[in-house]
């Protein structure tokens, strides 16, 4: 059975393009998701999903309609493909029931894996020459040693209190806390 799956982002756009197409391939049952292409819940789309046995098939309009990106785009139908499930996406005719669409798909994954292996050898490369140079990532400290003398002078008068003192400062009290501890274990 092909089973269709449309995604449209607003209620302002229109589903009749994608509906149309789906059912001039066939698609007996359609299910259709109002919802952004960046969102991680897809109700629609995971009922699709639990409805398709080994033999169907999962028809969209275009790849976009049905993964975030190209790496949940292949998890989705790698998981489909265990299942016995095929896929089809009319618009870029890749059908993964045939032995060429099988082949484009995977081209497309070992892409997307050589790409993935690309950027993070390009951020470990770069992320070493930062330390070579002494710099390291993260957001800078809140407090600096000048900031922390400062605080223990503070607190040497009884009549100030940790809240004043992190008020003062500009610094939340467990902010105050941890950097006053961090100069103990230093010293």
């Amino acid at each position: 059975m092909e089973i269709g799956y449309m995604r449209i982002s607003t209620s302002k756009q229109d589903h009749a393009l994608q509906e149309d197409a789906l059912a001039k391939a066939g698609c007996k049952k359609i299910f259709e998701d109002m919802i952004s292409g960046g969102a991680d819940a897809r109700p629609r789309l995971d009922e699709a999903l639990a409805f398709a046995r080994s033999g169907d098939t999962l028809v969209v309009w275009r790849l976009d309609r049905l993964g975030r990106s190209l790496g949940h785009l292949i998890s989705t139908v790698r998981a489909l493909e265990a299942r016995g499930v095929g896929f089809r996406s009319l618009t870029e005719a890749i059908d993964t029931t045939s032995p060429g669409g099988r082949l484009i798909f995977h081209i497309f994954g070992a892409l997307a894996e050589f790409e993935l292996s690309i950027i993070r050898a390009r951020t470990k490369a770069g992320l070493e020459a930062a330390r070579a140079r002494g710099r390291f990532g993260g957001r800078p400290p809140k407090m600096n040693g000048e900031n922390i003398r400062q605080a223990k002078t503070l607190l040497e008068d009884e009549r100030n209190s940790v809240t004043k003192i992190s008020k003062l400062l500009g610094v939340s009290r467990g902010t105050l806390y941890r950097h006053l501890a961090q100069e103990k274990l230093d010293q």
